[in-house]
């Protein structure tokens, strides 16, 4: 039976199987810890519930056992049987148990909603580089695939054409420490990427500068309020001057770091892998995977976690 104990043992292992540290994970814990008993009570004693506080059926796996067990199954994406012989609970437990949790932990990790929040109200320049380095910016899309929906419309719209394949398309905005600061919800996957922008565009203070990539073609012209960098586009039969091409050069080096952190999201099979489960639940998933990168990445950087938490 994995446990705890048993993976911690083992501080590689541990990293593998959660995406986290060892002390990363006993941060987190403290934090969700804080919080459960208000989220239990509040859970219990709900209008709609029909047993009474304190009947019903208690949960085998302690609160600790019961986190670790929801960080395996977002890194490592395996099926519910599979949890549930690692943690020696049946299937429908291993469901029950993660998503009575994932509300929880979304409310102790810095999710980019939060993030973003934070940044619209930022005021001072040392506020503004706290949160952008360097004042710059970078955006870019990432694309999931999902198996072929049933639905013929469904079916239409999340076609990409790009992929070849179903996809649901979601635009991360990173900074270069690689902090998401925004993250759109899930859109299909015809959509075009700067239509998710001109849709869902961030909030950024005016004296950041944002570097996308031609996708994002056309941005300059819409909102020249932004401060946006995009490569020059080669037309056909046409060369690039020397000074485009160091012009593209060192824009390639500075939006690789959007790459990088879309990387480390990816590691999470639940999003690195061909999304299972039911769409209604993407969002979520992706709240719980992009909040443990960014929380990771505060850690890191010496920032206040804890004022992300509630």
């Amino acid at each position: 039976m994995l446990s705890y104990l048993n993976l911690s043992r083992k501080s590689a292992l541990f990293r593998s199987f959660t995406g986290l540290s060892i002390g990363e994970f006993d941060q987190l814990f403290v934090l969700v810890e804080g919080l459960y008993a208000a989220y239990e009570f509040r859970r219990l004693d709900r209008k709609d519930r029909v047993n009474a506080v304190g009947q019903g059926r208690d949960f085998k796996l302690d609160l600790q056992e019961r986190l670790l067990m929801l960080l395996v199954y977002h890194r490592l994406y395996i099926t519910y049987t599979l949890a549930g012989f690692m943690f020696d609970l049946n299937q429908s437990n291993i469901c029950r148990n993660i998503q009575h949790l994932i509300r929880l932990v979304k409310k102790c990790i810095p999710l980019p909603q939060k993030v973003h929040k934070s940044v619209r109200k930022l005021k001072t320049l040392e506020e503004v580089e706290e949160y952008f380095p360097g004042f710059k910016a970078i955006v870019d899309g990432e694309e999931q695939e999902i198996p072929r929906p049933k639905n013929k419309r469904r079916r239409k719209s999340h076609y990409s054409g790009k992929k070849k394949k179903h996809t649901v398309k979601t635009q991360f905005l990173v900074n270069k420490d690689g902090l998401i600061v925004h993250k759109t919800r899930y859109e299909p996957g015809s959509v075009h990427d700067y239509n998710i922008w001109k849709k869902t565009h961030p909030k950024v203070p005016p004296n950041v500068e944002i570097d996308a990539d031609l996708g994002y073609l056309g941005i300059q012209k819409d909102f020249p309020h932004l401060k946006t960098h995009l490569p020059v586009k080669k037309h056909k039969g046409g060369r690039l001057s020397k000074k485009a091409k160091k012009h593209n050069r060192k824009l390639s080096r500075e939006r690789v770091l959007v790459e990088h952190v879309i990387s480390r999201v990816k590691k999470f099979n639940i999003i690195g892998q061909e999304f299972r489960n039911r769409l209604r639940h993407y969002n979520d998933s992706m709240d719980v995977v992009t909040g443990i990168v960014n929380f990771r990445v505060m850690l890191n950087q010496g920032m206040n976690v804890a004022a992300y938490v509630g």
